[in-house]
């Protein structure tokens, strides 16, 4: 039986989509990207960094397996919305506990299914991203777009995401202690860094310098997170009063703040890199690594001159930097994901490389 036409997507250059509604109920009005990775929507929906975002998956089948309890990124979804081709609200998976439309509903996040996701994304791949607006089939196009006109575009993101208290995962028998910046940290991150024998204190994103450094963590980690880098002005002024007192490691939005704390500049990419397969090259090795990336900014290479840092690694798609370090090696970053959930796990050596800065800081102290 065919499914109800009752639920549309604008964008913000007229173009119209007719589907049907599944999740929440509602309007809203998000920015459009899409994500190439085939498995992982639990993980996607989860995670921080798509706050406010519309995603679309290429992937066409998307539900199939539910949603498990132990795979959250974060604990409460604040994904904008979900677009896809086909949402399957039956999942065939002993380990679900609940569907990904229950999720989604409980969560106040709309989901439309029934759309060309093809088309929609070499839409935003030929045009960029854009906003659009999620609604019901009624609402006039003209009226849509003044909605779309009149909604303010966020900065206030990282805020929102953010933990309000320090909160603590420890392991059994320690080795380093960690202080973990939250501008929307993903919860495998810290899994990863447990595993290496890391006690993590995570702390709220604008706790100060002076707390931290109360705290002699053998080294700091900042996060991933949602939004323009150049909001996030405590955490830029954080990293210019730690930077050399203890190492200091970067992932996607915590890569961009330790560029601009150094000097350097960031720009809005065309679409943003979303998805589990873009190569990136590390420099250093001349290894190629396939990652796992969710961003919409990049450090701006040509801005690297004179900051002290180096570009470590380039993606080999469109030659943005995508990993960088200090002289001395004891502060460095990367723009994708080397915890990599979803996606593949090439880079996890970068979490080493972590823990033997944080060894040799502690032996030249």
């Amino acid at each position: 039986m065919a499914k109800p036409v009752n639920r549309k997507l604008v964008l913000e250059d007229g173009a119209e989509y007719l589907g049907t509604a599944f999740g929440a109920e509602g309007g809203r009005v998000c920015e459009l990207v899409f994500n190439t990775s085939m498995v992982g929507y639990q993980e996607i929906v989860s995670d921080p960094s798509y706050t406010d975002q519309a995603v679309v998956m290429t992937y066409p089948l998307i539900g199939n397996y539910g949603v498990t309890d132990e795979d959250y990124e974060s604990r409460t979804p604040s994904i904008g919305a979900l677009i896809v081709s086909e949402y399957n609200d039956t999942p065939s998976n002993f380990r679900f506990t609940k569907t990904l439309g229950e999720i989604l509903e409980e969560n106040r996040i709309p989901g439309i299914e029934g759309i060309d996701t093809r088309k929609l994304t070499r839409s935003i791949r030929d045009g960029g991203s854009r906003r659009a607006f999620i609604t019901t089939p009624d609402m006039p196009a003209k009226r849509a777009l003044e909605i779309i006109r009149a909604t303010p575009v966020p900065h206030d993101a990282v805020s929102r995401v953010s933990c309000r208290k320090c909160w603590y995962s420890r392991t059994p028998n320690h080795k380093y202690t960690v202080v973990a910046v939250d501008c929307g940290i993903k919860l495998n991150i810290v899994r990863s860094l447990n595993a290496r024998r890391c006690n993590v204190t995570v702390v709220p994103w604008n706790t100060p310098a002076e707390v931290i450094e109360s705290m002699a963590p053998d080294g700091v980690f900042l996060s991933n997170g949602p939004g323009d880098p150049e909001d996030v002005t405590p955490v830029i002024e954080l990293v210019k009063k730690l930077r050399g007192k203890m190492p200091i490691f970067g992932i996607c939005l915590g890569h961009q703040m330790i560029g601009l704390a150094c000097g350097a500049r960031t720009y809005k990419l065309k679409f943003g890199h979303r998805g589990g397969n873009h190569p990136v090259k590390n420099l250093e090795t001349g290894k190629i690594e396939i990652t796992s990336q969710n961003h919409s900014y990049a450090v701006d290479a040509g801005s690297l001159a004179g900051t002290g840092l180096t570009a470590t690694h380039i993606n080999l798609l469109d030659g943005t930097v995508e990993g960088m370090r200090n002289a001395d090696g004891s502060m460095f970053s990367v723009q994708y994901h080397p915890e990599s959930s979803p996606g593949p796990q090439d880079s996890a050596y970068l979490f080493d490389m972590f823990i033997d800065e944080m060894r040799r800081f502690g032996e030249n102290a």
